[in-house]
């Protein structure tokens, strides 16, 4: 529901909310450790500064015109993909794996650029969702020019003596 509500395409995906309720950092890439910096090359240290020195009030959030440019709103076929991966979910829990093949497929298809459903589908095809096939296809993607991490502009800390 939250991949549906906010447009999440990835994991890791962190939101900031301040204490009324708002975002004020809209669908982010963060780590909270640099185990698989080899990998996404993003360090955790960055976030997590910029996120301690918000929380202390030291720097501000986004300004909402920032949140809502930073936010991707889902296009149709998103949206159409989204369709697809929960009929194909609903299918495979009732045991109709081959029509639910069909529909991940599909909504893969219309979204690819959405790893919460090209990679999310794996464990119910019988796919090792860190293994070879997985693999192949970020290197696709990849190769293909595509970021698999898309991370927003840092929220630098202001300089404390």
């Amino acid at each position: 529901m939250l991949a549906d509500l906010y447009n999440v395409v990835n994991v890791p995906t962190i939101f900031w909310i301040d204490e009324r309720g708002r975002i004020v950092r809209p669908n982010d890439v963060a780590f909270g450790t640099d185990t698989f910096k080899h990998i996404t090359g993003l360090e955790s240290a960055r976030h997590l500064t910029a996120l301690r020195a918000w929380v202390r009030g030291e720097t501000p959030a986004l300004s909402a015109e920032d949140v809502k440019r930073h936010q991707p709103l889902p296009t149709a076929a998103d949206q159409q993909a989204r369709a697809e991966f929960g009929l194909g979910q609903w299918l495979w829990a009732q045991g109709r794996t081959a029509a639910a093949e069909r529909h991940f497929v599909r909504g893969g298809e219309l979204a690819p650029h959405d790893f919460t459903i090209r990679r999310g589908t794996m464990p119910m095809r019988n796919i090792d969702p860190m293994g070879p096939q997985f693999r192949e296809m970020l290197q696709a993607w990849v190769g293909g020019g595509q970021p698999y991490y898309r991370p927003l502009p840092d929220t630098a800390a202001k300089q404390t003596s």
